[in-house]
């Protein structure tokens, strides 16, 4: 199941409208948050996509219930201008080599749980940044944790977090999730 902050059914629609309620809808949501739009007209995939991008959004992905089509989207953060803080950092093909090494490299995805649902890295563990100070007693202080996200924002943010609690080996992937080159999948009947 895929968490989301808000639905639109935009069911039985037809172009335009899909586009016009999202937009609204959207306008709604604070950044970073997920919309999912349901709907029920073949071309809005290729709409949702087109406009998410012309707008700036996150297209996460699209899941096919019958003839309802779900699309999930994040609202822009501008997490993409935000300086890098975390003192360590390591970029996505040294982590792959890392992973290589250590099959049991902890890698902590702090995107909320549709990003991760539409693409992550197979060992990584889901964990939201809004999440992160509640569920931070599930992680070991004394190994190395690889915090990623889509663009290397909310990883810096949660590697801040994690060194602040007394965690010694943390290090924020840059990139991240947007240009990973690596192995992924996909986990959205989970």
């Amino acid at each position: 199941m895929i968490n989301t902050n808000s639905v639109l059914d935009a069911k039985g629609l037809a172009c335009p409208m899909p586009i016009v309620k999202t937009k609204k809808a959207m306008n709604g949501l604070e950044a970073g948050e997920v919309l999912e739009v349901q709907a029920t007209d073949k071309g809005s995939t290729a709409d949702m996509k087109a406009w998410a991008e012309s707008s700036g959004h996150q297209y996460l992905g699209t899941v096919e219930e019958g003839t309802t089509l779900k699309h999930y989207l994040r609202k822009a953060s501008g997490e993409e201008t935000e300086v890098k803080k975390h003192e360590k950092i390591i970029s996505n093909e040294e982590l792959l080599q890392v992973m290589e090494v250590n099959r049991n490299t902890i890698i902590l995805d702090v995107r909320e749980s549709a990003e991760y649902a539409f693409n992550h890295i197979p060992t990584a563990k889901s964990l939201p940044l809004g999440e992160l100070e509640q569920r931070m007693g599930e992680l070991d202080k004394k190994s190395e944790i690889f915090v990623i996200c889509r663009t290397g924002g909310r990883s810096d943010l949660a590697a801040q977090k994690l060194t602040a609690a007394g965690f010694e080996q943390v290090f924020n992937v840059v990139p991240g999730m947007s240009q990973w080159n690596g192995p992924s999948q996909k986990s959205v009947n989970e």
